[in-house]
């Protein structure tokens, strides 16, 4: 589901009005919890944030014109993703969401390397995005992708 958007807001409006909502109050709580540094943005036609190039320059390897991405939320044909590139980056994260996420639930996440896909929006468990969204700092974020993409140069 591509969303031509010139804002998160923008974005947002132009969801279906039954992810509006969803959408709208994760994108709130990732702007609550995130740490100091990641700049929120919209990239790949998503809402996301970044590091921004000031703080590091370097940019993201598959693009350096590219801040490096950290989060991003979009719409999908049949779900609502959050995409945390630390969960794919650091294991013992993963490990602690999977876990927290079944306690919570009550069953294991949908997910794909970092996708957390939610089809329904009324079992989202936004707490604990919130405590996910808090668990990475932006040095955090930069040593995992540095340590993830020298081991695989």
């Amino acid at each position: 589901m591509k969303i031509e958007a010139t804002s998160p807001e923008d974005y947002i409006s132009k969801l279906p009005a039954e992810r509006q909502v969803a959408v709208k109050k994760i994108r709130e709580i990732i702007n609550a919890h995130i740490p100091s540094g990641f700049e929120e943005t919209l990239n790949y036609n998503m809402i996301g944030w970044v590091v921004p190039q000031s703080k590091y320059p370097s940019g993201y390897h598959c693009d350096p014109k590219l801040p490096l991405p950290f989060l991003n939320l979009a719409s999908q044909k049949n779900y609502i993703a959050l995409y945390h590139f630390g969960i794919y980056a650091d294991e013992k994260l993963l490990k602690w969401f999977i876990s927290e996420y079944k306690k919570e639930v009550g069953k294991n996440p949908d997910m794909g390397k970092s996708c957390i896909r939610f089809k329904n929006p009324e079992i989202i468990p936004y707490k604990l995005i919130a405590e996910l969204t808090k668990k990475m700092t932006l040095e955090d974020w930069i040593n995992a992708y540095e340590k993830v993409t020298k081991n695989s140069s």
